[in-house]
């Protein structure tokens, strides 16, 4: 998704969509490549001039809905998020042709298996990417959303702000946003079993802590160049991640800290319960030990494959602020070429047809301008919004797990503390049956009743030191609960706010698609009146040098022109109308 390849371009001259406009706004380029749902695109936006990088639903799985409802829900999903290590969706519909389109930000770089393939990366590297992408999926699983198809294709290495590894998650065309019903047959097995958590091997749903079971697999995968679990059959990889033991990873790295072996052993648990409550969890353990390792930069690999470079702009077509130069370059031409006014009816009706065209050209132009600053408004509006809803609840989801953290671990002491009781009241019921044993020994008396009173004492102090921690916990957890309050009801804003956003975008994309085909339309009209002057004037000398002005227009150069006169040329026409 988005990703610049080689390969994929050499399938350009191939494909018959290259040049078609999609929902009137984007025009398709390149090829980049293709996924399990869709192909993606480089597209440019025929108005702004944005390059993107557009899906689409693949021709063959065009009938499937609910593979075209995932699709949306990619959108959404993301959007929704809206971090910095999240994929940007710019745009999502469906064109008058019944295609779905996903419009993305356009990413030039590399995937992490690419990364991979190099072999092993320095323990900093990956622990800096592993940070990066579980900071990504706390804030998915902060609002509701599990990606469940988390691997090395779909993790982009780009450079931004002067950052070598800046981490993109791409593809969460499988995600699932929690309480929507769901459009998969019940037991079905989706994902990539190298990467597939227990829970989704056995058919489960996933959840949270199934993409933090891939992210073991991940930092595995970048320690030491290899899969944990590896087998060519898919049933017994899928068995493997449901009962294998994943092998140590100082197996492979010996040099590799105790404490990064500590972070994958947890992360590849098999009962979910037993990993790391939450991506905040995790992260204040990478925190912790990226503070202990050494404070250096990763150097690349010596024969690591530099990212390919964006493929050039195509010449840009002249806009339509340029027509009216052209026009009157033509009606200029005309008149050379037939100044006693007897040009062919065909020939003056297409200087008149040009001449109208850009007339309506600058002025649809001007409502396109301000339809979509009125839409660019929105969408900021908007990403500031989900952004400003996004870190209020991080950070409160944040609080929540450490108190749920720390209540957990008062729970523990109170469970030995429990213990403890059970053994005192057992020894302070000895202590009774000895007393009452004892008969008119005074001496076994007295033993027994000093063993009462102090069993009896242990019991009470237990008592008081159990209650204690018990209002710690419920402390914690109560204070948990309010965190959990305020996150869903932030949640119930962001969702409100997102439909009311979606719906004004909306609005504003077809004005905007409206427009754009009336543009579209007025281009077409404008190139075949220009083709017929061109085939009328091109023989006649005294027309050569204003035409050769009109094809460097075409071809997007600008030309020495002298705005003097083709104003006044224009005026003429205008009062001999």
């Amino acid at each position: 998704m988005g990703i610049v390849r080689k390969s994929a371009r050499s399938k350009k001259s191939k494909d018959p969509l290259l040049g078609k406009v999609i929902a009137g706004r984007y025009r398709l380029e390149s090829l980049l490549g293709e996924g399990g749902m869709g192909v993606v695109y480089r597209a440019r936006h025929v108005l702004i001039d944005r390059v993107v990088a557009l899906k689409l639903i693949r021709p063959d799985l065009r009938g499937e809905t609910h593979l075209r409802a995932w699709m949306v829900r990619e959108a959404r999903a993301a959007n929704r998020v809206d971090h910095a290590h999240i994929v940007d969706i710019h745009d999502v519909g469906e064109t008058d042709d019944g295609e779905l389109y996903l419009v993305m930000e356009l990413l030039i770089g590399d995937s992490l298996s690419s990364q991979i393939a190099n072999g092993p990366m320095p323990v900093t590297r990956a622990v800096d990417i592993l940070e990066q992408m579980t900071a990504a999926l706390a804030r998915a699983h902060d609002l509701g959303v599990v990606h469940r198809d988390l691997k090395s294709d779909n993790i982009m290495i780009t450079a931004r702000g002067g950052r070598k590894d800046f981490v993109k998650i791409l593809d969460f065309g499988l995600a699932a946003l929690t309480r929507d019903p769901r459009l998969a047959p019940k037991g079905a097995v989706f994902g990539t079993p190298e990467y597939m958590s227990p829970e989704q091997a056995r058919g489960e749903d996933a959840i949270a802590s199934s993409d933090l079971y891939a992210l073991g697999i991940l930092f595995f995968e970048m320690l030491t160049g290899r899969l944990p679990f590896r087998s060519g059959d898919r049933d017994e990889l899928l068995e493997m991640q449901q009962k294998a033991k994943p092998p140590s990873v100082r197996k492979y790295r010996p040099e590799a800290p105790e404490q990064a072996e500590r972070i994958i052993t947890k992360l590849l648990e098999k009962d979910q319960a037993n990993r790391f409550r939450d991506g905040h969890h995790l992260k204040e353990d990478l925190k912790e030990l990226q503070r202990a390792l050494p404070a250096r930069t990763w150097d690349s690999p010596a024969d690591a494959a530099p990212a390919p470079p964006p493929p050039p702009p195509p010449a840009k077509a002249p806009g339509v602020v340029e027509w009216s130069r052209t026009a009157a370059n033509f009606l200029r031409a005309v008149a050379r070429a037939y100044p006693d006014g007897d040009a062919p009816t065909a020939v003056q009706g297409a200087a008149d047809e040009i001449w109208e065209l850009a007339s309506r050209a600058a002025r649809l132009e001007g409502e396109l301008e301000s339809h979509s600053k009125k839409l660019e408004n929105i969408e900021k509006r908007g990403r500031a919004l989900r952004a400003e809803i996004g870190r209020k609840v991080e950070d409160l989801a944040g609080e929540e797990s450490r108190a749920l953290r720390d209540a957990s671990a008062e729970r523990d002491v109170l469970s030995h503390l429990v213990l403890k009781r059970k053994k005192s009241q057992r020894e302070f019921r000895a202590a009774q049956t000895e007393v009452q044993a004892a008969g008119n020994d005074l001496d076994r008396i007295r033993k027994g009743y000093e063993a009462l009173g102090a069993a009896r004492a242990e019991v009470e102090v237990l008592d008081g030191v159990a209650r204690d921690y018990d209002q710690r916990a419920r402390n914690k957890e109560e204070a948990a609960a309010e965190r959990r309050k305020q996150i869903e009801q932030l949640r119930a804003q962001l969702k409100r706010y997102s439909e009311a956003l979606e719906n004004d975008l909306q609005t504003g994309r077809e004005r905007i698609a409206n427009r754009v085909g009336k543009a579209l339309n007025y281009e077409k009209a404008f190139g075949e009146a220009s083709r017929l002057l061109l085939d009328d004037l091109r023989d006649k000398p005294e027309c050569q040098e204003l035409l050769q002005h009109i094809d460097k227009r075409r071809q997007g150069q600008d030309p020495d022109d002298k705005p003097s006169e083709l104003q006044e040329l224009m005026e003429q026409h205008v009062a001999t109308r």
